[in-house]
């Protein structure tokens, strides 16, 4: 057996041992050729093509030299160690392996001891190991001589823990002067701490050349540079090791031979100490190859799962959960979602033949977007029947991968998922890095949120319904591309469109036949002479007027101060609620990005014109619209709407033959041809659509494209969550 050492005069074993020593330390420093050296050992290398799976036996050596310790007062008994072990067996199912692998461990496990004893130096010694394992695999030949040392030096560790209270285990110590050794390990503490750090880079080292061996091939070939340059440095990193194991077994021989005198030398510790920063410096090569590989293969996967993926969405199945399963987890030993109702994790099941609305955002989609949102959810909930049981929505957060998940982000995220009542992946990792391409590339997502519909077959059915929800609610079910043309096709250029259910107050003053202005802006000036123009004017042409104000789609903190001064000098009405003034320009917006999707955005849609007139005049200072009842008469700019009610005179006289209306309408007119305002877009690159050309909705000419970089200040998320 492997402790069978043959018996040695200490003075014989002391001069073998630091003739060991002496030879190997100047074979460090003497063979400076390398290539030399490893032509040798792959001169040795002729595998016969056997597959041996090494890895359940680097677990068991991982074991052993993990609990071998310099402390005697472990806290881990042997029956414990003898339990955990059999049961690692029992798991990796490698008994047959150890029966077919013992002769050559033990043989390597003499081979070692023998030459310590006989004064051989390192480099033979390794040389003889791998003649010895010449038909192997490199990572076997690893492997299989770490499985030796660990057998010595576990053997030794063992006798040093249990010899105080085991009577055979005295005996056996005695002989190999461990209570001497213990007795003195104070001053060898340097020593075994020397060994201990070259065991942990050896075992490094082979967990890496492992790792190799375990690329899948499918993935990765030798055509891949990082792979061909590690399997090139892979010999030289096996020679290191199987090196470095020879020479802390012959420390441990050295003690076992010789007993304490052999610390006496203080150059064993340098020997080991330089064994493992040459190891070291393997190691960190190897691993960034690994990394390397492991990047390259992560890409393959990637590819070949978003391709995957553009094949399922182009067959018919039938059910979604194929589809659900691709997009959000593929196995079953988890349950993915959380139920926001009840808080529960639940399977994907619950969404089996449902239509299911995909509600994709980052960790930056705003509590207003969820305000809105939960409240539609909740109306369509209360319909019973009708909708209940016909659609489910589910949230899928989309995080950057290669930004680390840090405590802002998860207190986000979890601040995010508590307050959706509908369903919730339940972390953003269980969302892959090429279904987030996926759903940037085919479904365009950017960092806006998009509302992507599957029916009960999986089948996209709309890329975004986000924009009718917006415009129409619940209304817009079953939120098909059809549904919201058929939609569009059914509505009208009217007061309602515009501010929908946002207000009651102006749904009644449309019931009741006022004039209503809309108007919106950030020039307090502009406000003030508007709304005391368009009082006096009223006032004078004897028509009920009422008016609101709307605020601004961006700069929400100058528009809080245009509404304190309004509320202050009682200017006129208006939504106090920044929420009501968001969805109102939400919707606005929505209504052109679902034309922009429809593809229908340039069509002679009347309708059309004006929304995109209003949106356009919003980013150029202050409008309004003026309505009687349901029906728009005029929607302008700042600079011909206040000088048609500065200049009332010119045309007061037309009010009793064509009405208020008419007349305030044709006056605008006249001035709206002599300026001409013009208009403009943005659009944020965050945007899923964007048009490649657009019409002027004032002169029907195409617009002219540019790239503009502005400088916004009105969010106030953390900027690690646009990451």
């Amino acid at each position: 057996m492997a402790s069978g050492l043959p018996l040695r005069h200490p003075a014989q074993g002391f001069n073998a041992s630091q003739q060991l020593i002496k030879s190997d330390r100047g074979g460090m420093l003497t063979m400076s050729d390398d290539n030399v050296m490893m032509k040798q050992i792959v001169g040795t290398h002729a595998p016969d093509g056997r597959e041996v799976d090494v890895t359940p036996l680097l677990h068991l050596v991982e074991d052993i030299l993990k609990r071998a310790t310099l402390q005697i007062d472990t806290t881990l008994t042997t029956s414990q160690a003898h339990a955990e072990l059999d049961d690692k067996a029992q798991q990796i199912n490698f008994v047959s392996m150890i029966d077919a692998l013992t002769y050559t461990i033990d043989r390597i496990s003499c081979e070692i001891a023998y030459k310590a004893l006989s004064g051989t130096d390192a480099h033979a010694t390794t040389l003889s190991i791998f003649n010895m394992l010449t038909s192997y695999s490199w990572d076997a030949k690893l492997v299989l001589t770490l499985a030796a040392f660990a057998l010595n030096y576990g053997e030794f560790w063992l006798l040093a823990q249990i010899y105080s209270s085991n009577q055979l285990a005295k005996s056996m110590a005695i002989l190999r002067q461990l209570p001497n050794i213990m007795e003195h390990s104070g001053s060898l503490k340097p020593r075994f701490e020397a060994i201990n750090n070259l065991i942990k880079v050896m075992m490094d080292v082979a967990r890496c050349v492992v790792q190799f061996k375990d690329l899948p091939s499918s993935y990765i070939s030798n055509e891949v540079t990082a792979l061909s340059t590690a399997m090139a440095h892979i010999p030289t990193a096996v020679y290191w090791t199987m090196r470095s194991v020879v020479a802390c077994a012959a420390q441990i021989t050295g003690l076992t031979t010789m007993g304490h005198e052999f610390s006496v030398s203080t150059t064993e510790a340098w020997e080991l100490s330089t064994l493992a920063h040459k190891l070291n410096n393997i190691l960190e090569h190897l691993r960034k190859q690994l990394a390397t590989c492991y990047q390259h293969i992560d890409e393959r996967r990637s590819i070949e799962t978003f391709q995957m993926l553009k094949n399922l969405f182009e067959m018919i199945h039938i059910d979604n959960m194929k589809v659900l399963k691709a997009l959000i987890y593929a196995k079953d030993d988890i349950q993915p979602l959380i139920d926001g109702s009840s808080k529960k994790r639940v399977h994907l099941d619950v969404l089996r033949r449902k239509n299911v609305l995909l509600l994709i955002s980052g960790l930056d989609i705003s509590n207003d977007e969820l305000s809105i949102l939960e409240q539609i959810y909740n109306e369509s909930r209360q319909h019973g029947t009708r909708l209940d049981s016909q659609y489910e929505v589910v949230w899928i957060p989309v995080v950057d991968h290669s930004v680390q998940w840090s405590d802002p982000m998860k207190d986000r995220f979890e601040s995010i998922q508590s307050a959706m009542p509908w369903f919730t992946v339940y972390h953003p990792s269980l969302i892959e890095m090429a279904v987030i391409r996926f759903i940037k590339e085919v479904w365009h997502f950017r960092n806006r949120p998009i509302l992507v519909v599957l029916d009960p077959q999986g089948k996209v059915v709309c890329p975004n319904a986000l924009h009718m929800m917006w415009i129409w609610g619940s209304n817009a079910f079953p939120f098909t591309s059809s549904r919201e043309e058929s939609l569009w096709r059914e509505e009208t250029w009217r007061l309602e469109l515009l501010v929908d259910g946002i207000d009651p107050v102006i749904l009644n003053w449309i019931k009741e036949r006022k004039y209503v202005f809309l108007y919106g802006g950030d020039d307090i000036e502009w406000v003030r002479k508007f709304t005391k123009n368009a009082r006096a004017v009223a006032q004078a042409a004897h028509v009920p007027l009422e008016m609101v104000y709307v605020g601004k789609s961006s700069k929400r903190d100058k528009i809080q101060r245009v509404m304190d001064t309004i509320i202050a000098e009682k200017l006129s009405y208006m939504w106090p609620d920044l929420t009501m003034i968001w969805f109102f320009w939400t919707r606005l917006e929505s209504m052109l990005y679902s034309k922009i999707q429809l593809g229908k955005l340039d069509d002679h849609d009347p309708m059309m014109q004006e929304i995109k007139k209003l949106l356009s005049y919003d980013r150029e200072g202050g409008w309004a619209v003026l309505s009687n009842g349901s029906n728009v008469v005029v929607n302008g700019h700042s600079t011909t709407v206040l000088p048609t009610l500065i200049e009332y005179d010119l045309w007061k006289d037309q009010v009793p033959d064509k009405g208020f209306d008419l007349a305030f309408h044709d006056h605008h007119l006249k001035l709206h041809d002599i300026s001409h305002p013009c208009c403009r877009f943005d659009f944020p690159m965050t945007t899923g659509r964007i048009p490649h050309t657009m019409k002027c909705p004032e002169c029907n000419r195409t617009m002219e494209k540019f790239s503009t970089f502005l400088c916004c200040h009105d969010e106030t998320i953390p900027d690690v969550l646009f990451q």
